[in-house]
């Protein structure tokens, strides 16, 4: 059998027969579909090497898409675990702030009387000696602050200003052994004078005689005596009352009303201003000759009977 192109015929004569098949190939394929049945046998034939040849590329395609998202889960993961830790922070703080916004409100809800002036401050300092109860206050002179001045919570009388410095002051609370205050019983205002223990929740009452009226559960409050603290604020309430004939005077005990180990907030007063009472004007020359010569003619009406 002989070649189809033979070394005699021209590459032009060649050409010219390829180019005849492909036509006459393409008008069977396109008008009569000869081909059909031969490109589906065809193209199951190549389709396994398109896969195996798209291969490569899908493993890469899947490996950088689980990646990139396993990536992106542990950072979104890490950025809920922040974003809760804030959230649980701030309600913490909330907390915080909503507790001082009640201990503020009790304390400006504490019994005052109209046109005292009063001033809220925050402790800043404990004295660490046991023997002596004294805190540090955010208020001084540059705020009006003066010693003496009384401090109390909402609950009632926590002590007074021992020193006062330009920013901060020294209180003394009323459970320390060198503080006096001067009391009287709410129910029937026998007078006391409560004095600091050195615990921090007691009070001792000093020279109180067997038949004084006085009972356990008794509110006593500020008798206004001596001028520091205003009458009527609570101080304590009587806890104990042994009246034991042996001794001179009963033994009395009371627990100060005011959170003193719970000390946050305080609430300082200023005295009520007093109105002033003017004296009056001295009478002139004039004025008193005027009033000899009222003086003089009274007298003579009432020695003549004349009205």
């Amino acid at each position: 059998m002989e070649p189809i192109f033979n070394n005699e015929s021209s590459p032009q004569h060649r050409l010219m027969l390829v180019l005849f098949c492909s036509a006459l190939l393409i008008f069977f394929d396109h008008k009569m579909g000869s081909f059909d049945t031969v490109r589906g046998y065809l193209q199951s034939l190549v389709s396994p090497l398109q896969y195996m040849a798209n291969t490569p590329k899908q493993l890469l395609t899947w490996a950088s898409e689980n990646i990139t998202t396993r990536k992106h889960l542990v950072e979104e993961n890490q950025r809920y675990k922040i974003n809760e830790l804030k959230l649980k922070q701030q309600l913490l703080e909330l907390d915080i702030i909503k507790a001082e916004n009640n201990r503020l409100r009790s304390l400006l809800a504490s019994p005052l009387r109209l046109g005292t002036k009063k001033m809220v401050a925050e402790i800043l300092s404990v004295n660490n000696d046991p023997y002596s109860h004294q805190v540090v206050i955010n208020r001084g002179a540059n705020d009006g602050v003066f010693e003496g001045q009384p401090v109390l919570d909402e609950k009632g009388i926590v002590g007074q200003i021992l020193h006062v410095g330009t920013t901060s002051s020294r209180v003394l609370l009323i459970t320390d052994l060198t503080n006096a205050i001067p009391v009287r019983i709410k129910r029937n205002g026998v007078r006391l004078v409560a004095t600091g223990s050195g615990q921090i929740d007691r009070l001792t009452h000093n020279f109180v005689p067997h038949s004084t009226d006085i009972h356990q559960g008794d509110l006593l409050v500020t008798s206004g005596l001596g001028g520091k603290f205003p009458e009527g604020y609570p101080v304590a309430r009587v806890i104990s009352v042994k009246q034991d004939e042996s001794r001179p005077f009963a033994r009395v005990v009371s627990k100060p009303v005011a959170q003193i180990d719970r000390l946050r907030y305080l609430l300082l007063l200023w005295p009520e201003k007093k109105t002033t009472i003017f004296a009056p004007k001295p009478s002139t020359s004039k004025n008193k000759k005027v009033l000899k010569k009222k003086v003089h003619s009274k007298a003579t009406r009432h020695l003549t009977g004349a009205h």
